[in-house]
């Protein structure tokens, strides 16, 4: 009779160990920016390094929160660029006023949120289409895509400019939203979901009559799931981190996210690392809060793409 308990040998307790370094190694600098952040600044600018903070303090997010101020939303009047002076979008205040860092935060949750939804379902129609229809062009479609995903954004970022130009998006959340959507990794990993769909059960659906989008909705959706869960996580991710993007879109402070508000708050001369600290702390609680959410999704999505390959 084979017992169910594992057992243990040197290699199995050699992989344990190494997991467990890398996984400290990787947990390290979040561990150190969230108590680096409730440290004085004396303790942060010592130059022996303390692991534990002696002090606690919330002075740091005390101080990121009285910066600045700004008004909780601004909505932008359509086209008023093309009326201004300086040809900037004209806004108009919403809601009440909050600290700056607070409106940095509603901006960067809502750019990614955005990017987050809408690259998921552009992804899933667009690979299922890839996966199961015969099209003419579909094999060169699929190679340019596949093509794409080795262009970095330095590579096609006066063209985007121009194009986010002519829509009249500059200096928007959208500017940056919208460069997302299309991203060639998102259509490229549900794909590779969708050529798992069997097409025995696509084609019982339309033999009951179900139409196009019920098929997809219906069917292919649930089936999916796991590879929109893990995409999910990869385009928050990937959007909320996306500095270079953010940077060159965004010009006024009301259309700041998180990174660049914190980064216009340190001075030419010198560098506060309590407020930085306590700014980086603030800027990856989302993260961690999406990730668990969709982590069983996650950790599906990689298995069932680990068992294709």
């Amino acid at each position: 009779m084979k017992s169910g308990v594992k057992h243990i040998t040197p290699y199995r307790v050699l992989c344990v160990i190494l997991l467990v370094i890398l996984a400290l190694l990787f947990l390290f600098p979040l561990y150190w920016i969230i108590t680096g952040s409730l440290k004085p600044v004396t303790e942060i600018l010592n130059p022996t390094p303390s692991f534990f903070p002696k002090e606690f303090t919330m002075n740091n997010f005390e101080r990121l929160l009285n910066k600045r101020s700004a008004p909780l939303w601004e909505l932008a009047v359509p086209f008023s660029s093309q009326f201004s002076a300086d040809h900037k979008p004209i806004y108009f205040s919403v809601g009440p006023v909050v600290p700056a860092a607070f409106r940095w935060l509603v901006n960067t949750v809502f750019m990614a949120v955005a990017a987050m939804i809408l690259t998921c379902i552009t992804a899933a129609l667009a690979g299922y289409a890839l996966a199961k229809k015969r099209f003419r062009g579909r094999g060169v479609l699929f190679a340019l895509i596949v093509c794409a995903m080795a262009l970095p954004k330095q590579v096609i970022l006066i063209p985007l400019i121009k194009e986010i130009s002519a829509l009249f998006m500059w200096d928007n959340l959208w500017a940056v939203i919208v460069p997302t959507v299309g991203w060639p990794f998102g259509v490229f990993l549900m794909k590779q979901f969708s050529e798992g769909i069997p097409g025995e059960i696509l084609e019982a659906a339309r033999i009951d009559g179900a139409s196009e989008l019920k098929t997809f909705t219906t069917v292919v959706l649930p089936i999916v799931k796991p590879g929109i869960g893990a995409l999910a996580i990869f385009t928050f991710i990937n959007s909320w981190n996306d500095y270079f993007l953010q940077l060159i879109m965004l010009g006024s402070g009301s259309n700041y996210t998180i990174s660049l508000g914190i980064a216009t708050l340190q001075s030419e001369t010198s560098i506060d690392l309590g407020i930085l600290m306590a700014g980086a702390a603030l800027a990856a609680l989302p993260i961690i809060i999406v990730f668990l959410i969709f982590q069983k999704y996650f950790t599906k999505g990689i298995t069932m793409g680990a068992v294709k390959g």
